[in-house]
């Protein structure tokens, strides 16, 4: 029986489920891993793929993979373990790899990879077209708090008196679509912001946005990000 939770992690009001009873076995095949994925699954995957996670093609199914720095070593453990409780990935927990970033320097991260589903091809088709990552047309009905939570843990720092969100690989086009959905949906005040390099923008909440957002994220966020949310 699966039993959902609330618990208190780090003597903190962060939500997260937690389950008895993995949900997936680790040597399942893909074909059989068929689902249904609760929304909480689903809302952490979008707001990672909002952020620099991908989708993978592998044998017969599709997993998602995701990376962190490691100075966001806490978030990257949160996202591990509720991954893990949940039967979607090793419980293993990821090891440091290093690649070599701008000008030579070594940047060192943390790589979790999903399980391979094939009940999870969906997202895969949502957000991939002629591979190349897009924002969905309907990404509206999966862009709850949670989902924007992790989006924010993954790609949001602080921005002047604001907060900014990396959305540097969306077209102009894309991130206006997104902050008319933050807008609609959550009366959130955003607006396209130049990253400082030709043709890539961030989405920039105003600091008249940010008590507002943080009511609406803050619960999902952990300790360690949440000055991200500029004290809010």
């Amino acid at each position: 029986k699966i039993v959902p939770q609330m618990l208190d992690y780090s003597n903190e009001n962060l939500i997260i489920l937690s389950y008895t009873t993995p949900i997936f076995k680790p040597k399942t095949r893909a074909i059989k891993k068929i689902g249904p994925h609760n929304q909480e699954v689903i809302s952490v995957i979008i707001g990672s793929l909002l952020g620099n996670s991908c989708v993978e093609k592998y044998g017969e199914g599709t997993r998602i993979n995701f990376q962190q720095e490691e100075s966001n070593m806490e978030y990257l453990m949160w996202f591990h373990k509720f991954f893990s409780e949940r039967g979607y990935c090793s419980n293993i927990k990821p090891k440091f790899e290093k690649r070599i970033g701008k000008n030579g320097k070594i940047r060192y991260f943390y790589r979790i990879k999903t399980f391979t589903f094939t009940s999870l091809e969906w997202i895969r088709e949502m957000f991939y077209k002629n591979g190349i990552k897009i924002v969905p047309l309907n990404i509206d009905e999966y862009l709850t708090p949670l989902a924007l939570a992790n989006w924010i843990q993954a790609e949001g720092s602080v921005f002047s008196a604001g907060l900014k969100i990396s959305t540097n690989s969306f077209t102009i086009q894309e991130i206006e679509f997104l902050c008319k959905i933050l807008n609609e949906k959550y009366q959130l005040t955003t607006k396209p912001h130049s990253s400082g390099v030709p043709n890539q923008n961030i989405i920039y909440f105003p600091k008249n946005s940010l008590n507002n957002l943080s009511k609406l994220v803050k619960p999902y966020v952990v300790p360690s990000m949440r000055y991200k949310l500029n004290s809010y």
